[in-house]
């Protein structure tokens, strides 16, 4: 091998290897539109919402802030459940504190919660007393 082609192997080896630890480190942002339509069984609601979320994949550390307005009553639980798909329901995988709107937070997750969420099998939901499984809703999706 020649000398400058060996160096433009080691050239576009290196620039693989960049290219990998930043996608390794990229953050996404994911994003959920809340209303009770989306809610198992739908919940009649003139409640609405949103909740916008961003994802570090080196740190697994995801972090979110959101809003909702016209509720039924105060907000009694809100979480991040799954895995599911849009129309199914699952358990609760990240509580989520929530006394008033705007609210944020932040939680760290294992492989698993990641794959979840990479897989758009995560939604988020609010509860209230008159909709105690939950009175709106949303499926987190990529933002585009």
């Amino acid at each position: 091998m020649t000398h400058a082609f060996r160096s433009g192997l080691t050239a576009l080896a290196l620039a693989a290897s960049l290219g990998t630890a930043q996608a390794a480190g990229e953050t996404v942002t994911y994003k959920a539109t809340l209303n009770g339509s989306s809610e198992v069984p739908a919940t009649t609601t003139k409640g609405f919402g949103e909740v916008t979320a961003t994802f570090d994949a080196a740190s697994k550390k995801l972090t979110w802030k959101g809003s909702y307005s016209g509720l039924t009553g105060p907000v009694t639980a809100a979480h991040f459940h799954g895995p599911a798909k849009a129309g199914e329901n699952a358990g609760v995988l990240i509580p989520v504190t929530v006394t008033e709107s705007p609210f944020s937070g932040s939680a760290t997750l294992d492989d698993a919660k990641a794959a979840d969420l990479t897989a758009g099998k995560l939604y988020f939901n609010v509860h209230t007393s008159e909709n105690p499984k939950g009175e709106i809703r949303g499926q987190v999706e990529k933002a585009p």
